[in-house]
């Protein structure tokens, strides 16, 4: 049965990373981690006259580069100045060209976040009145095609490396200092270093068009590379191969002179190496920590060193899983994993559970806000799907605690039935070289007895003949012993591999960490995913700002408030003018109208106009003249709304004689 266990290892393992592999290429391009939250114009508008420049408001800090923002005519044809202004902050604006006719124009946008991830979309805007435009705005995303694809595998590929590198290797230094020796475990941890070194290269270079083009042509683009260096992920991946230049010398010394030395050289080296590793585990940790969700947002300074210990403590668990799990499948049959090295690692994997479960609330909180985040938002349905499959994998680890305990309480047996097995081969070979000896005895006896003195003269003389000539029968019988005793160490290999895999203690726990290890991969996926969603309070905060936009109102929220900036192109032509409607219902309404200079204090303009416009029922323009009250504020009581709809608001400014100008913006009223 034991012989089967391989094959089904293997399948197993291919089905999980195929699943894996699939909820990758399932979730598609990276979800935008800060949204669109305003515009101006706003999406769908439309305005009077054209205006002067086009700005966006982000959820966060976004930058962005001079061909990021791009404003098209109906025919395609670009008519901004290309030069995007508001480095670094949460609103950029480009100027248009002077002269606009009328006419659908379509904005487009591809910025990237302060976590990280590209954000991509586009919407439309009309002036004087909509019209048929040759520009497309569907399937406009960002970090698609073979480039995301690549780009999101390459993520996996580096968890999974790093979990496997310091996992196993703190599984050798804290459970099993024997298993540095151990073939199968090197070749274990030196796969996750070399993985991950990998996968950050490949990261490395499909950043510049991961981000950009998405065109895999640009990913040997060396401009790209070298605006990538000057990036915060940039600086996170190269320094990321810096720390993997000490890992190596770390996984090194840790199978080469810490296998070699001495039991009291090996106890002062493996303090240090357990020093450094730390050191270097918590660098790697720290270069996601410093360039992703954990560096924006609330309380930074928490947040990324909570980060670093929950990706070192996911890596303590499924890591050490891993190297567990190939150490009781592909340990020689003369170093099996002892029962101390199992109970040891359950108790690491039960303080790694702890440091997840305290990290991954608060990061929880800080990435939800709400409790109907978790159903609403895409990244809480994933969190749940991921603290789902972390119950499962405590309640496997249960079970194989269990099997630990059992194991610890059969072994003393099974080493006993050895040690006699092997006290009684041993007495073997001990009388079958006495019986030979007797025979030979026999033997040379009788031919001395009964052989003539010549002929016992001619048979020595022919063995001195045989031998001096260089002895055949010698060489052949030196190699026959080699080959026999290679046979008897593949015997005893192979009995002492079935004496171990014969206890069904041992068995249960395979199987209990196959199935862990089959689940963890999984969980790593989901993560991955996970850490390219757009944050759940993220995305209500957009929903919100969206909403406030947009100036939606029932009838029982009260007064809808417009705020339109304006410039008239002459002296002292800029400014905010600010309408309130109150209760914002069909019927009668009181509207106030101010107006503020860009410094935001009150001021007179020689006149200020509104007209209602419904265009869905095309009821409009319907003028109101406000009265002047005081400086910088006019009202108007008793204004008519004949029904409910969304309404566009216009504001007519003049600021002189011959400035003028007209916003608007739209408004559910009723």
């Amino acid at each position: 049965m034991t012989q089967t266990i391989a094959p089904r290892v293997r399948t197993l393992v291919l089905l999980l990373l195929a699943a894996a592999c699939a909820l990758l290429a399932g979730a598609g391009p990276a979800s935008a981690h800060a949204a669109l939250t305003g515009s101006d114009p706003r999406q769908g508008a439309v305005v009077d006259k054209a205006p002067a420049q086009v700005s966006l408001t982000f959820s966060e800090s976004v930058s962005m580069g001079d061909d990021s923002l791009r404003v098209l005519d109906p025919k395609g044809k670009r008519v901004d100045d290309g030069k995007p202004s508001g480095a670094g902050g949460t609103t950029y604006s480009v100027k248009l060209h002077t002269g606009l006719p009328d006419g659908t124009y379509t904005v487009t946008y591809q910025v990237v976040s302060a976590d990280s991830h590209p954000v991509a979309g586009a919407y439309t805007f009309s002036i004087g009145a909509p019209s048929e435009t040759s520009v497309s705005v569907s399937g406009t995303a960002a970090g698609g095609g073979a480039v995301g694809w690549l780009y999101g595998l390459g993520r996996y590929v580096s968890y999974a490396g790093f979990t496997v590198l310091v996992g196993g290797a703190a599984f050798v230094l804290a459970c099993w200092p024997r298993g540095s020796g151990v073939r199968a475990v090197q070749r274990l941890v030196v796969s996750g270093w070399l993985g991950l070194t990998g996968a950050t290269l490949l990261l490395l270079l499909l950043r510049g068009s991961y981000t950009s083009s998405g065109k895999l042509g640009d990913v040997f683009d060396l401009d790209l590379l070298s605006e990538v260096l000057q990036t915060k992920t940039g600086a996170a991946l190269v320094s990321r191969l810096l720390l993997l230049a000490a890992a190596a010398l770390f996984v090194a010394v840790l199978f080469g002179a810490h296998d070699q030395r001495e039991d009291e050289e090996k106890r002062d080296l493996t303090f240090g190496l357990a020093v450094g590793g730390a050191v270097v585990a918590a660098g790697l940790a720290a270069t996601w920590a410093m360039s992703e969700h954990a560096s924006v947002g609330l309380h930074t300074g928490i947040a990324m060193p909570v980060d670093v210990v929950h990706l070192l403590a996911v890596a303590a668990w499924l890591g050490g899983l891993t190297a567990l799990l190939v150490a009781l499948y592909r340990a020689p049959a003369d170093t099996p994993v002892p029962a101390l090295a199992v109970r040891r690692f359950s108790r690491i994997a039960f303080g790694s559970v702890v440091a997840l479960v305290v990290t991954g609330t608060y990061q929880s909180w800080r990435q939800l806000g709400s409790w109907t985040a978790f159903t609403d938002t895409r990244y809480g349905q994933l969190l749940l799907a991921k603290i789902g499959l972390v119950a499962v994998l405590v309640g496997i680890a249960y079970l194989s605690r269990r099997w630990t305990a059992q194991l610890a309480e059969a072994v003393p047996a099974i080493a006993r039935q050895r040690e006699k097995e092997q006290a009684g081969a041993s007495t073997v070979p001990t009388t079958e070289k006495a019986k030979t000896a007797g025979k030979t005895s026999g033997t040379a006896s009788g031919k001395t007895t009964g052989a003539a003195p010549g002929e016992t003269s001619g048979t020595a003389k022919d063995s001195e003949g045989a031998s001096g000539a260089g002895g055949p029968d010698s060489s052949g019988t030196s190699r026959r012993a080699a080959q026999l005793a290679r046979q008897r160490a593949a015997v005893d290999a192979a009995r002492q591999k079935r004496q171990r895999d014969a206890d069904p203690h041992r068995f249960g726990l395979r199987r209990s960490v196959l199935t862990e290890a089959g689940i963890a991969v999984v969980l790593l996926a989901v993560t991955t995913v996970l850490t390219q969603t757009e944050p759940g309070r993220t995305e209500e905060e957009a929903k919100a700002a969206n909403s406030s936009t947009a100036s939606t109102s029932a009838p029982s929220t009260g007064a809808v408030t417009l705020d339109m900036p304006f410039d008239t192109g002459g002296q002292n032509g800029k400014g905010v003018v600010r309408v309130e409607l109150d209760p914002a219902r069909v019927g009668a309404n009181d509207m106030h109208l101010y107006v503020e200079d860009p410094n935001g204090n009150a001021f007179d303009i020689p006149e200020v106009k509104v007209a209602f416009t419904l265009k869905a029922k095309d009821i409009g323009p319907l003028p109101v003249v406000p009265d002047h009250i005081t400086t910088g504020h006019w009202s108007a009581s008793g204004v008519q709304v004949p029904m409910a709809g969304d309404w566009e608001v216009a504001v007519t400014v003049r600021t002189s004689d011959i400035d003028q100008v007209t916003v608007s913006k739209n408004a559910q009223i009723g």
